[in-house]
């Protein structure tokens, strides 16, 4: 009935917490046999009983699967479960002060034999555990605890100190001197009893009998372990979105740059900085208002499926407001420019700045199909201008027969503030493969996907699967913290979201944010200030 399978011998804390949270109770089985020693030590320790630590031990499991949707951060685990267990401690001493372990009873001290014992047997063993409590309750604790686990566990320093979380030098020196204090008292007598005292197999079947009758906790249907970081898939699809974040920060400086060495006026340069600006204002507005949606929806979970559809409401109107800033950024450009060539003519006395100069754009000789290799515009955008065009193309609209980039890049492979392809990087994208801010397409990866696998950060959008950090809303499958699906956080959403293939590709999805937004933005930057840089400074 509780058998284990050997396929979760090896998985990780967070990914069995996911599990036990869709109702695996196999999963959680795995979680009690990993660690019911280490909670029966720590009770044993503090109690000097071993049928009152196994009670306790029982007691915090118990608690564990009715409060697992309470644990934020799953790959605490261990630590969420040693707090249990300590609170446990505390109160079964305050319920029972009439019971005060004290070396001399040894009823108390004795523990529970086997059942299959001899009566002579039985006393023995009552005497043995008593001994061994006596000798145990003279050390203090720091030493004690560290001691117990160790012979019980039959395990090496080095394990004794992941599961006490201390160094191994520090578990070594108090098990030194614990084995100085046992040499006083019947050492051998205590470590033999210590190694037979161990919970067992009986233990965990007792602890799945008590939870057999319990449902999972109600938030289990929607609230997972996407916050919590499946496995090393969450930390893969955030680091992708960290790293885009901080492409694109780094392309906005340049473009920044760019943008001033581009200005010949100082409203030109007021024009730059507030376009910049406004960008990081709506995307930081963007990302609290996703923030403040997913806490409303983990606190209230009868609203979690208004609140999803809702974000991703919030996603597309955000998406929309990009195209149209960027569309409103340009025209607001070229309108300020013609404007100041007539009002302040003064300013464009730069060789650069002529009609028709060499200098504002580099068009290639070389030609395919009649088409210029390489087209890129290097100043500010003008009425005049027509947007670049080539195979390879950049500018403030760029149109490439293979690779565009610019404030709005159409192309096979594009990257923009608005992107267009096949391949897109964007603060939008839409394509077929896409990577942004917001990324629209058949497979999209970003700080918010929307596609038919979409693999995000803030929110995921999928039609038939979505993993995120937050949001997550697919027709078959979604994992996340907030999620709605057929399939919810469960091994069957794990598989139809593909996260281990994911985990995969994503090295050469973060090489590729990193080239194609980086390397183009500094270039450009880099021949913006060698063309186009004023002498004199912009005009008031």
């Amino acid at each position: 009935m509780f058998s284990q399978r050997t396929s979760f011998d090896n998985e990780q804390d967070a990914y069995l917490v996911m599990l036990a949270l869709g109702g695996n109770r196999e999963a959680f089985c795995q979680i009690v046999k990993r660690y019911q020693t280490l909670l029966c030590t720590i009770a044993y320790s503090a109690l000097g009983d071993i049928k009152h630590s196994e009670d306790v031990a029982q007691e915090t499991f118990v608690e564990a699967w009715k409060k697992l949707d309470t644990l934020h951060n799953p790959e605490k685990l261990k630590s969420w479960l040693c707090g249990i267990v300590r609170f446990k401690i505390s109160r079964f001493r305050r319920q029972q002060p009439t019971k005060e372990q004290t070396v001399d009873d040894p009823e108390l001290l004795a523990g529970h034999p086997a059942e299959n014992e001899e009566p002579e047997a039985q006393a023995m063993s009552r005497q043995q555990h008593a001994l061994m409590w006596q000798v145990l309750n003279s050390m203090d604790e720091t030493y004690r605890e560290p001691l117990i686990l160790f012979y019980r566990e039959q395990q090496s320093v080095e394990r004794v100190a992941v599961e006490l979380e201390l160094t191994t030098d520090t578990v070594k020196q108090r098990l030194s001197r614990g084995r100085n204090l046992l040499k006083q008292a019947m050492s051998h007598v205590v470590e033999e009893g210590l190694k037979h005292s161990k919970p067992g197999a009986a233990f965990t079947v007792s602890v799945m009998t008590l939870i057999s009758g319990i449902s999972p906790p109600a938030k289990a249907a929607a609230i997972g372990t996407g916050t919590a970081k499946l496995g090393s898939a969450f930390k893969l699809a955030t680091l992708l979105t960290v790293l885009a974040v901080f492409s694109g920060f780094i392309s906005s400086f340049f473009g920044l740059r760019a943008g001033l060495d581009q200005s010949r006026t100082q409203q030109e340069r007021r024009l730059t900085i507030k376009s910049v600006v406004l960008f990081f204002v709506v995307t930081f507005a963007y990302i609290a208002a996703m923030f403040g949606l997913k806490a409303i929806a983990v606190n209230n979970p009868s609203l979690i499926t208004p609140i999803t559809y809702g974000a991703q409401l919030l996603i597309l109107v955000i998406a929309c407001s990009f195209v149209w800033l960027t569309q409103r950024m340009l025209y607001a450009m070229r309108t300020l420019r013609a404007h100041e060539r007539i009002f302040n003519p003064e300013a464009f006395r730069h060789n650069a700045d002529q009609p028709g100069s060499k200098r504002r754009e580099y068009i290639s000789r070389l030609q395919l199909f009649g088409v210029p290799l390489v087209h890129f515009q290097f100043g500010m955008p003008e009425h005049t201008d027509t947007p670049a065009y080539g195979w390879i193309a950049g500018g403030s609209q760029a149109y490439g027969l293979l690779f565009a980039w610019g404030g709005l890049a159409v192309a096979p492979i594009s990257v923009g503030i608005v992107a267009m392809g096949v391949i897109t990087v964007g603060a939008v994208g839409f394509g077929i493969i896409s990577t942004g801010t917001i990324a629209i397409g058949l497979l999209a990866f970003g700080a918010s996907a929307l596609g038919y696998k979409a693999y995000a950060s803030l929110s995921a959008t999928g039609w038939e699967s979505a993993f995120s950090g937050g949001f997550s809303l697919a027709k078959e499958a979604a994992v996340g913290s907030v999620a709605v699906a057929r399939y919810v956080n469960d091994e069957q959403a794990v598989a139809l979201t593909h996260l281990t293939e994911f985990g995969y590709v994503y090295q050469w999805v973060l090489a590729a944010i990193s080239v194609l937004v980086i390397v183009p933005a500094a270039w450009h930057a880099m021949q913006v200030r060698r063309r186009m840089k004023s002498p004199h400074p912009p005009q008031s």
